[in-house]
């Protein structure tokens, strides 16, 4: 592989473009949180979003984000003077300067199909707009990149006046010209022409911005950057409208990985994957597992073969080693596990365990023999570990459930009501209580927190995150198997637990005991550690 040390920054517009995602909302505390985030991660630009009277958010993210101490530089964005009066005169433009941001992004028309039929002006007039609105904002920001809209479809239909709006921007004193895929559509093979037809022609450093509508986003980014781009934009995520824009966690270290480029220091690299979970999390946003890099399968082994390779020779089935983008390797449970990876599982729990030891057979034969039955351990890791703890005899069920009963009743107003009662025993002392909620779900769980809250008062703390219900087989109608996911959380960790039944209460309660025995369990093994790195 070829080294070298191109000039490219990255340019980050989550909190424009990826607020714009379906679901997503971002706050003025959400912005100013994951500002930190993505400064910390060493991104040379942010963008913060569109200031302007209708959107107080981004007002006021300007003003706050200006007392907060950053490396990377804070970009307002906005778009070129609207038809019909100056740059000085526009209702929008006089907004960016009053952010007092250090540089400003704007974008204008590249398509005649949006001059003519969109903004409704005439092609001499688009491009007095682009080169007076980027000449106006260069007197008083310290840099100013245009947003090429839609260029490449505008390229594509007319490329000498799509080509004449990047000299507007050229002649107008631009710092950056970036050429933007705005609908997504573009293949490589086209998309790498057209960028070598613009940079024979435009003496401003290029830079381009990209949606994923055909998928490509990211694979045109780096070539972008290959062909001597100086500026990548994206999201974290790649976050953005309908599929997305370049998602700037595959681009980084792919570029960073295995190109050369030196985008970020190494320990800022590393930072990447807490990075990207952290702003799914403050976006509230079901996060994207097969997300490469970051995504938690990203370094996930499945396969018996594979995982028994990776243990080997790591490189074997990794194509980077996952701690350079701070995730880690994971070998999960199955049906299609072999030995070795439930001997990885095991050497946490205790060191030095052989993979032909009759402990690590029984445990794989147990798993097997659940999975055959309907369970499912990749996303149940608190379930699979109270399991292989009591295979190594490690784990002591801490109480015992005498038996349960829940009452549905729909009453003459419409409503329905549900009360669940439970008997739970710990050594001689017996808990006989009952609770009402929602469902016969939450009224379960209710009774069962009821109880064993006053014996374990630790388990307060146990929220329940999420809950997913799976038919098994629905050519059996009612009569199926249900698989039910549980995932909760104590404020430090989160964990997932699972039961099977074909009676979808049983089967929820099986998940609901495994995850306070394992909250339980947990307390009992930080204890112990703590005992023995004592005594040493």
């Amino acid at each position: 592989m070829k080294k070298h040390a191109p000039s490219v920054k990255v340019y980050d517009t989550t909190l424009r473009d990826g607020n714009q995602a379906l679901g997503v909302s971002l706050s003025l505390r959400d912005k100013l949180r994951i500002t930190e985030k993505l400064d910390e991660l060493g991104v040379h630009y942010i963008e913060g979003g569109w200031p302007n009277p209708t959107n107080s958010v981004d007002l006021d993210y300007y003003r706050e984000v200006r007392s907060m101490r950053l490396q990377s530089k804070i970009a307002a964005f906005g778009s070129t003077r609207r038809p019909g009066c100056t740059a000085a005169d526009d209702r929008f433009l006089p907004q960016l300067l009053a952010t007092g941001a250090p540089l400003a992004t704007i974008f204008g028309k590249s398509w005649t199909l949006h001059v003519r039929k969109v903004i409704r002006t005439s092609l001499a007039e688009n491009l007095d707009m682009v080169a007076e609105s980027v000449a106006f904002l260069g007197k008083y920001f310290d840099e100013v990149i245009y947003d090429a809209e839609h260029f490449f479809d505008g390229y594509r239909n007319g490329p000498e006046y799509a080509m004449k709006t990047l000299c507007a921007a050229e002649q107008g004193g631009a710092d950056c010209i970036v050429l933007c895929d705005t609908n997504g559509g573009m293949l490589p093979d086209e998309f790498l022409a057209m960028f070598g037809k613009v940079k024979e022609r435009i003496r401003v450093p290029l830079g381009v911005h990209l949606h994923n509508d055909s998928g490509c986003a990211d694979a045109n980014a780096c070539l972008a950057a290959s062909a001597g781009a100086a500026q990548i934009q994206g999201t974290i995520n790649g976050m953005g409208e309908r599929c997305g824009n370049a998602n700037l966690c595959t681009i980084i270290p792919n570029l960073q990985l295995k190109r050369g480029f030196r985008i970020v220091s190494d320990h800022q690299l590393s930072l990447l994957t807490p990075v990207s979970v952290f702003i799914t999390e403050i976006a509230n946003i079901t996060p994207n597992y097969r997300i490469p890099y970051v995504g938690e399968a990203a370094f996930s082994h499945k396969g018996g073969a594979h995982a028994d390779g990776v243990r080997k020779v790591r490189h074997s089935f990794e194509h980077v080693p996952p701690e350079t983008v701070g995730n880690r390797r994971n070998f999960v449970v199955s049906d299609q596990a072999g030995s070795g990876t439930i001997l990885e599982k095991l050497s946490a729990m205790q060191p030095g365990l052989d993979k032909n030891s009759p402990l690590v057979k029984k445990l794989l034969h147990t798993i097997k023999g659940l999975e055959a039955e309907g369970y499912q351990f990749e996303a149940a890791d608190g379930s699979f570990e109270l399991i292989a703890r009591e295979v190594l005899g490690l784990f002591k069920e801490p109480f015992a459930v005498k038996g349960f009963r829940v009452i549905e009743e729909k009453r003459e107003n419409g409503s329905v009501f549900s009360e669940a009662t439970i008997k739970v025993q710990e050594n001689e002392v017996f808990e006989h209580t009952a609770a009402e909620g929602d469902g016969p779900v939450n009224a379960l769980d209710n009774a069962l927190r009821k109880a064993l809250v006053k014996l374990y008062p630790s388990l307060g703390s146990v929220k329940l995150e999420d809950f997913k219900v799976r038919v098994l087989d629905g050519r059996e109608g009612t009569e199926a198997k249900v698989r039910v996911l549980i995932e909760s959380s104590d404020g430090e960790s989160r964990w997932g637990t699972v039961g099977v039944s074909a009676n979808i209460i049983e089967a929820s309660w099986m998940a609901l005991i495994d995850s306070l025995k394992y909250k339980l369990m947990k307390e009992k093994a930080a204890k112990a550690g703590k005992a023995r790195r004592a005594v040493r």
